[in-house]
């Protein structure tokens, strides 16, 4: 909670409209908010409100709460809101072999189609992909709400159909860690026979990034079974019907990223990229 309580420090109001207060994940100690700082919590469901862990919380409907306030919040105000640090966006002056997350990002959001949805499971790299891909439209971003793995493959596949029964052509990225990726990687079969236009691009670093930072977070580090080599991701989803790439530069995953647009069924880009410690 320490995280989140720094982010809203100077702030006098904070006000939570149709989420949870606060969904801590993980659990860092400290206080919920510093004193002097009042919370809001507006939602339509009892339980969220039930276990809202301070403020107040008014039951209701979240879209009329808001027009009807609009109207009661005046324009200015007595001081300036206090801003946080905006953290850049930087690539390397030379790219690096293997890619990083942040090469990989900056390349999709390059050739991202502006109406593509993304259901996003590669849990270590969740902080960069808001940097580089952010949410653009409603209803078009998918993404875990705690520590379970292996939902976002079928996830994607749920997306697709869900899209195609009601007359929505879109296309559907699904972000996957490689280790993600092998908890329900079945699910790409039934993507390929119903011939979805999901691009799964898979981020092979070799092992559970964000399992080995939570390890170091709980201060147990060198916890067995957390690497991953030998794994041929592109041949399983040939095996399963899919399209598949493998790339290993920047260039080249846009080339695939946009043959896979256009390709009419399923394809699976496997980008090689360096592993790094989750931003918990």
């Amino acid at each position: 909670m320490k995280t989140v309580s720094d982010r809203l420090t100077g702030h006098d109001l904070v006000i939570v409209i149709g989420a949870e207060v606060f969904r801590y994940y993980p659990y860092v100690p400290g206080d919920y908010l510093l004193a002097g700082t009042e919370l809001l919590h507006i939602t339509n469901d009892p339980s969220v409100a039930a276990y809202a862990r301070m403020g107040d919380s008014i039951l209701g409907d979240t879209r009329t709460a808001v027009e009807l306030l609009v109207d009661l919040v005046a324009d200015g105000a007595a001081r300036t809101a206090p801003q946080p640090m905006p953290r850049p966006r930087l690539l390397p002056p030379a790219p690096n072999n293997p890619l990083t997350p942040p090469e990989v990002y900056a390349a999709l959001s390059r050739v991202r189609p502006p109406d593509a949805v993304i259901v996003n499971e590669s849990t270590s790299t969740m902080a960069q992909q808001v940097e580089w891909i952010p949410t653009v439209r409603s209803g078009s971003f998918f993404a875990t709400a705690s520590g379970g793995i292996g939902w976002g493959t079928p996830a994607a596949v749920g997306v697709a159909l869900g899209d195609r029964e009601g007359g929505v052509t879109r296309p559907v990225i699904g972000l996957i860690g490689d280790g993600s990726f092998q908890y329900s990687v079945q699910g790409i079969w039934t993507a390929a026979q119903h011939r979805l236009p999901i691009v799964y691009v898979v981020m092979r670093n070799h092992e559970y990034s964000i399992l080995k930072s939570f390890a170091e977070l709980e201060e147990t580090p060198g916890v067995p079974g957390l690497d991953l080599p030998g794994l041929d991701i592109a041949s399983l989803a040939r095996g399963y019907g899919c399209r598949a790439a493998e790339v290993e530069t920047a260039e080249d995953l846009e080339k695939e990223f946009t043959a896979a647009l256009n390709a009419g069924t399923t394809t699976v880009i496997v980008v090689s990229t360096r592993p790094q410690k989750a931003m918990l």
